[in-house]
């Protein structure tokens, strides 16, 4: 059998997914061990066992001068500044895009401004942010915001705009109005896209709220890797890098769940 038609069943996947992150770990240990060996004060591969001690103290001990457990507290911190920039900017993309995709005169008006906004580098408006609207959580949740929506915006839009013809025509023949073809046929077929949109988005806006919150916060995982970074916190920071994927990968997993739950003719299934 030809590789191109070779399937893989689940617990194959699961298998052939887990060996290279097992891998990496092991090619990790390895390294980290021979390092300690030759120096054991070496810091920048720590040893799981360092990881852990570093790990537990922010985990379970509140913090002096707070009484907050700071691991909980930046944790939740980047994930209301996270959520809540990824809110905007789905309502956005989905409010935005439907219009554009669906409505020639507003894809004529609206979609070069979209463009022209989707190709700024968002970093570079961070200075712009915060000087306009200070340090405080507004600039880090707009700077999300202005990185993904525009981007969002355009797939959205691209996709209900390729939609066929005839579904449009045909829901006209019956009497729909502009605003009963957007709400009739556009949006459903608009709404497993968008979930793909969300995940897709799902990376930058992590890059974002990170640059955000290394240049101007007290909390946050951002923060906490940019605050120890100068005191060479190997211990520290890469657990708390692997805490970032762990959410992102559990984020991606419930978004796939839900748009295979909520529209599985877009998948294929439930005929």
């Amino acid at each position: 059998m030809r590789w191109v038609n070779r399937q893989v069943g689940r617990s194959g996947r699961l298998f052939l997914g887990s060996a290279p992150i097992l891998l990496l770990v092991f090619v990790y240990l390895i390294l980290a061990v021979q390092r300690h060996e030759a120096n054991p004060a070496d810091k920048i591969l720590p040893l799981p066992s360092a990881m852990v001690h570093s790990m537990a103290a922010l985990i379970l001990e509140p913090d002096k001068l707070s009484g907050q457990l700071v691991f909980w507290a930046d944790t939740l911190a980047s994930l209301q500044r996270l959520g809540l920039g990824l809110g905007i900017a789905t309502l956005m993309a989905l409010a935005v895009g439907l219009v554009i995709g669906i409505l020639p005169p507003v894809r004529a008006t609206l979609g070069p401004l979209v463009t022209g906004i989707a190709v700024i580098p968002p970093i570079a408006l961070l200075p712009i942010l915060f000087i306009a609207l200070g340090l405080g959580e507004t600039a880090k949740v707009a700077l999300i915001v202005i990185g993904i929506a525009p981007v969002m915006i355009r797939d959205v839009a691209g996709h209900v705009n390729a939609l066929p013809r005839e579904l449009i025509i045909k829901a006209q023949t019956l009497g729909a109005s502009s605003w009963q073809v957007i709400l009739r046929v556009a949006l459903p077929q608009a709404m497993p896209r968008l979930i793909q949109a969300i995940r897709l988005a799902l990376g930058p806006a992590w890059v974002f709220l990170i640059s955000a919150e290394a240049i101007a916060s007290d909390q946050g995982l951002g923060y906490r890797i940019f605050l120890v970074r100068r005191y060479l916190s190997m211990d520290v920071i890469l657990p708390y890098v692997a805490w970032i994927a762990l959410l992102a990968i559990a984020m991606d997993f419930a978004l796939v769940f839900l748009s295979r739950r909520a529209f599985p003719w877009a998948h294929g299934e439930g005929h």
